[in-house]
């Protein structure tokens, strides 16, 4: 259900999108701090029966303001490329997870696990138990705390594998492979959609990952 608390970035399941989530706050603070700053600037000349003939034509104010945006873009830059850094590949992932979009419903494999494969399609009712247009007939499982890579790919169009909570979405493009990788750091169920407009169902191709510990997927592997 909707409520005016939603509109806020959803709470991370992965340590990049808590940096993610971090870098946003540091960065918003210092948009706050600019607009507050102009505005009192702004509102200062405006109702001030004065005119500063320095203020119009000086070098001090030229060099202030050249120099003092120089140092807030350098405070944004580099917690942007600590970031970006951070989100680089690993070579050792735990598990390789394999992504393939279709019009309209995604399939997986577990290639290092005698290739299990799946459909999964979104369930297509209005029961209450279910989280309406996210939850899916068969699940991705995985275990947390462990690094996971995920190949995307698709069959047909482009499509985007997105999950907002992990700070995850990689594009889709048929006859091409993308990759990336995340860690899960809590147990859940976490849902995404195609990011992607890829058709008339767009809107009807959800993504969902269960997050659980390292003895259940065992089962799971076992058993499947």
């Amino acid at each position: 259900m909707a409520t005016w608390s939603n509109l806020n970035l959803q709470n991370s399941a992965s340590p990049l999108m808590e940096q993610m989530i971090f870098f946003h706050d540091h960065t918003m603070m210092i948009l706050i701090m600019i607009t507050i700053l102009v505005l009192y600037l702004m509102m200062n000349l405006f109702f001030n029966k004065f005119i500063n003939r320095f203020l119009l034509e000086e070098q001090m104010i030229e060099l202030i303001w050249t120099i003092i945006p120089a140092i807030t873009l350098i405070f944004i830059a580099l917690p942007s490329l600590r970031l970006l850094y951070l989100l680089d590949e690993l070579n050792n992932p735990l598990i390789t997870l394999k992504s393939i979009g279709h019009q309209w419903y995604w399939s997986y494999e577990y290639s290092d696990f005698n290739n299990i494969e799946f459909d999964s399609y979104m369930i297509n009712n209005n029961n209450l138990n279910n989280f309406r247009l996210l939850d899916v007939d068969n699940r991705i499982i995985l275990p947390m705390n462990n690094q996971i890579r995920i190949l995307v790919t698709a069959t047909d169009v482009i499509h985007s594998w997105t999950i907002p909570t992990l700070g995850i979405k990689v594009d889709a493009n048929p006859g091409r492979l993308n990759q990336t990788n995340f860690f899960m750091n809590r147990p859940g169920i976490f849902f995404g959609q195609c990011s992607e407009i890829c058709g008339a169902n767009h809107s009807f191709m959800p993504i969902v990952i269960e997050s659980i510990s390292m003895n259940k997927f065992i089962y799971w592997i076992n058993n499947y």
